[in-house]
């Protein structure tokens, strides 16, 4: 049986975000909260994924992350180089960009290196957070396949994505 192990972005994700109803699927999905969400470190982050899987068969373990959480796995994959099953990374945030100005630290820059497991990048073409070439060039660096679902905003619950089944069913894909 696979793990699920949700990486919430800035401020976490709330009761009415995919990412919730995706905890509340099963047994075998659980958050990964972290101590600071509105001032993130990524270095804590991190340590927190880190410890929290270290709990488990990492061949079991599937990371599913959401704008800032994408960008902390990315991180995570480069500096502790472990190898899980796969990861599911939606609308990953360009954090590089000016039009990023909230607090966090040690998330840039954007490491560009691939990611060695499975990853899948689900994109909206109308992401205020990242623009589809930024995107386009995670997913061609980090090895990544890419699903663009078209114009969904930033992917979350003010975006209209509670309850999304057609993100359990991309998740099916890692498997």
């Amino acid at each position: 049986m696979n793990n699920y192990f949700i990486i919430p972005g800035l401020g976490n994700s709330g009761a009415n975000h995919w990412q919730t109803y995706f905890e509340n699927s099963g047994e075998n999905f659980q958050r990964i909260n972290q101590q600071e969400w509105n001032a993130p470190n990524c270095e804590e982050w991190m340590k927190n994924i880190d410890d929290t899987i270290s709990k488990y068969d990492l061949s079991t373990v599937i990371l599913i992350g959401h704008s800032l959480g994408c960008v902390t796995i990315a991180n995570w994959a480069k500096q502790y180089g472990r190898k899980i099953k796969g990861a599911l990374l939606v609308a990953p945030s360009d954090i590089e960009s000016p039009l990023y100005t909230f607090t966090s630290s040690g998330f840039t820059p954007i490491p560009l290196d691939r990611i060695n497991f499975e990853t899948i990048i689900v994109a909206s073409s109308n992401d205020p957070w990242v623009s589809n070439e930024r995107v386009k060039l995670f997913a061609d660096s980090w090895g990544s396949k890419l699903i663009n679902i078209g114009a969904a905003g930033h992917i979350n619950a003010e975006s209209g994505y509670g309850e999304w089944q057609e993100g359990l069913d991309i998740l099916k894909e890692l498997d």
